[in-house]
């Protein structure tokens, strides 16, 4: 999607820059989908490196879809989120995962939200948590979405992105026994009547001054 891409969002554990044509974001992404384990996580089919740069162009043009790399905040930055990086800075920090929003229906639709931590070493250290809080409030103030459009489908053996999505407000809305998995949506509570009616906001958002103009120029993304 083209709004996102000359946007960078800086967190105190993660900074989310596009998904751009670079080498450096392709091979690393290449190499981690070589991984039996992500491919399953992320129902993904492994791809030679042209046709992750063919996904690339593709993602980058299309409306349907809205995507972040996630990199680890270097602990050699300034520790506070509420200031923007030079972008010299940004090639100090390495890629981790990515985060995404499918929106088959455009943004009057349900927004499908996904996100992957490629390493085992880098999972449970908050980085997945504080990376969907940003990257929600981003989607849903620049696409002008209800929170209640978003979901997420995960599948039933996944527990800790369950629990992860559970923990921002995500309830089990039903589950698709075909494909062994649920889907939650944000504000729902599986005992709650239909009738009754949720808060329209999240419950978070995106301080003022840590989203800025990403600069292609430096040599992350």
């Amino acid at each position: 999607m083209r709004l996102n891409e000359n946007t960078v969002i800086c967190g105190d554990k993660v900074i989310l820059v596009p998904y751009r044509s670079v080498l450096i974001i392709l091979k690393t992404y290449h190499d981690w989908m070589k991984s039996p384990e992500l491919l399953e996580l992320t129902a993904s089919e492994p791809l030679s490196l042209e046709e992750e740069y063919d996904m690339q162009r593709k993602w980058h043009t299309d409306e349907d879809k809205l995507t972040f790399i996630l990199l680890a905040r270097s602990s050699n930055l300034p520790s506070s989120s509420h200031s923007l990086l030079n972008p010299s800075q940004l090639p100090s920090c390495r890629m981790i995962g990515d985060v995404n929003m499918f929106l088959p229906d455009g943004p009057t639709g349900d927004g499908e939200c996904e996100i992957m931590i490629a390493a085992p070493s880098d999972r449970g250290k908050g980085f997945a948590g504080e990376a969907l809080r940003l990257f929600l409030a981003y989607a849903t103030s620049s696409l002008s979405m209800r929170p209640q459009q978003l979901i997420a489908r995960i599948g039933r053996s996944n527990a800790p992105s369950i629990k992860l999505f559970e923990s921002l407000g995500f309830g089990v809305s039903k589950v698709v026994e075909v494909f062994d998995e649920v889907e939650l949506r944000w504000g729902h509570e599986p005992d709650q009547a239909e009738s009754t009616a949720v808060t329209d906001e999240l419950g978070y958002s995106i301080p003022e001054g840590i989203i800025g103009v990403y600069d292609p120029r430096d040599g992350t993304a």
